[in-house]
């Protein structure tokens, strides 16, 4: 990879040394799945790290969610997804997405994902926070995500129309005079690269990194956002930012997760005296939706009253076995859940808002869309419902390729891209420091203000990063969404007004919108 960057550069089309049809810019679940269903079309796929291991999908634990039992249907699935959201849910897209789920998971079974079976061989599906009935499908408990990113690896490392680089980082959009993408711009060990295409795809997952506390990993600050924001694609609801309630607060950067899991299997939160809690903030206890218990472990800890995730009874000895990941991550900190309760915090886990697509995953710009955690499809609003981002992930991934394979797709005219200075190591630590004070669980005007202040000196003392740009905007949606809903909460306006969602565009004021506006079409 090449030196930290202190200036901005400028990348122009004589400079290209890459050509492809189609790039995929990320390689996780949503950058992986649609490649394969690109069949027969040739693609590129561009990994920060090895194949499978640079993405947060390899670290998902719950699984994915689809309406398999028969007491379930797609249309229960979609109501409690909208439930879930806060009433920002684009009611269309959440009964797209789910009727459309099983099928995906069926295909994720052919790629042969090797799901947990109960004894009868059908799926073995857990129940998670706000979900009416079971409907997760997990792999060993806790490593759904690993297992479904080394079925995908193989799958693509044998697939003759996937080119794979390795090893580089999208840093910018290559755009012509109309603002058409045309490709990126690759950081690679070798310097700066350009790639041509004539359809890009933004799959580089969400902002938790942006974070102190976060189960993300380091590199995942919401730069595809960044871009797609500096290019002049239209950006919604940055402000929606989903903190997983029960990271496993051990001092790991990043934290390891306690799956939503275990509290379907009837794990309890309890303070330092052993009292539960979660019945003093939701009827739903546990199993309320995940803004409301993040807030209750957040409120036990600022008073000092500590947050522990009890297993004992509800797990017990067979965690080794039922949970293998999150007992190794306790058993690494001489955390034995078996024996005690498990300390936990919540921790930024994942972006709601992103860039704005259709039904088929354009975004507003020609030539660019976009898939998974930096998308915004309307299907989670304000609160994403657990185990919702993977499914979301395979059927817009799946959606994306069927609307290619069917296009006659323009070849680039002659682009550039602007290439951002980085924020200094020790710049980038204060700022995670300063999101995870100012605009993380519970917010208010002084802190999100004070926030915005840090953000613009850095600018004046280090140029303006893709790291600033993507936390700006998430401060800014929050400062100016004076109410609490689903995931953004401030004390200051602890009540609702008339649902609207935010939508932003380079070099336009901020708008907020009605909800029954929707999703560009």
């Amino acid at each position: 990879m090449s030196h930290f960057r202190s200036s901005s550069q400028i990348i122009k089309t004589g400079a290209i040394s890459g050509d492809s049809d189609v790039l995929i810019l990320g390689a996780g679940l949503a950058g992986l799945f649609l490649a394969l269903n690109l069949k027969p079309r040739p693609c590129t796929v561009v990994s920060l790290g090895t194949l499978g291991k640079a993405s947060s999908s390899a670290w998902a634990q719950g699984g994915i969610a689809a309406a398999l039992l028969a007491d379930d249907s797609p249309e229960i699935h979609a109501t409690d997804t909208i439930s879930s959201g806060g009433e920002l849910v684009d009611q269309a897209i959440a009964k797209l997405v789910t009727e459309q789920g099983p099928q995906r998971l069926r295909d994720l079974i052919k790629l042969g994902v090797p799901f947990d079976r109960s004894d009868d061989g059908s799926l073995s599906l857990s129940l998670e926070a706000a979900h009416t009935y079971p409907r997760v499908a997990r792999v060993s408990g806790d490593r759904a995500g690993a297992a479904i990113m080394d079925a995908l690896v193989i799958a693509t490392q044998s697939a003759e129309h996937i080119t794979i680089i390795e090893g580089a980082k999208c840093v910018a959009l290559l755009q012509d005079e109309s603002g058409h993408v045309g490709g990126a711009v690759l950081e690679t060990a070798n310097g700066l690269i350009g790639q041509v295409a004539r359809e890009t795809i933004l799959s580089l997952g969400g902002s938790g990194g942006l974070y102190n506390v976060t189960t993300n990993p380091a590199d995942s600050r919401g730069e595809g956002l960044a871009m797609a924001y500096s290019a002049g694609a239209l950006i919604a609801d940055p402000e929606f930012v989903q903190f997983h309630p029960t990271a496993i607060d051990i001092g790991i950067d990043p934290a390891p997760l306690a799956t939503e899991v275990l509290r379907g299997e009837g794990a309890k939160l309890i303070d330092k005296q052993g009292r539960a809690f979660m019945e003093d903030y939701d009827k739903a206890k546990e199993l309320a939706p995940r803004s409301v218990v993040a807030r209750a472990v957040h409120t036990e800890i600022v008073n000092e009253r500590g947050a522990f995730l009890d297993c004992r009874q509800a797990v017990g000895k067979e965690f080794p076995d039922k949970f293998p990941t999150v007992f190794a991550s306790c058993m690494n900190a001489n955390v034995d859940p078996r024996e005690v309760p498990i300390p936990v915090a919540p921790a930024a886990h994942y972006h709601m808002g992103g860039i704005v697509t259709d039904i088929w995953g354009k975004t507003s710009l020609n030539g660019l869309s976009a898939c998974g955690e930096c998308a915004s499809t309307g299907i989670h609003g304000a609160n994403r419902l657990a185990s919702n981002s993977l499914l979301e992930a395979v059927v817009f991934a799946h959606r994306i390729a069927q609307r290619l394979l069917d296009s006659d797709l323009n070849t680039p005219k002659n682009s550039e891209g602007i290439v951002r200075c980085e924020l200094p190591p020790s710049r980038l630590s204060l700022l995670r420091q300063n999101m995870s004070t100012d605009c993380a669980v519970v917010r208010d005007a002084i802190g999100l203000s004070r926030l915005l202040s840090f953000l613009e000196e850095q600018k004046q003392l280090h140029g303006e990063s893709l790291a600033t740009i993507t936390a700006r905007l998430i401060a800014e949606a929050a400062l100016s969404r004076k109410e609490s809903r689903g995931g953004h909460f401030r004390s200051d306006f602890p009540y609702q007004n008339p649902p609207n969602r935010t939508f932003l565009c380079r070099d336009h004021k901020e708008k907020q919108l009605s909800n029954s506006k929707g999703n560009l079409s």
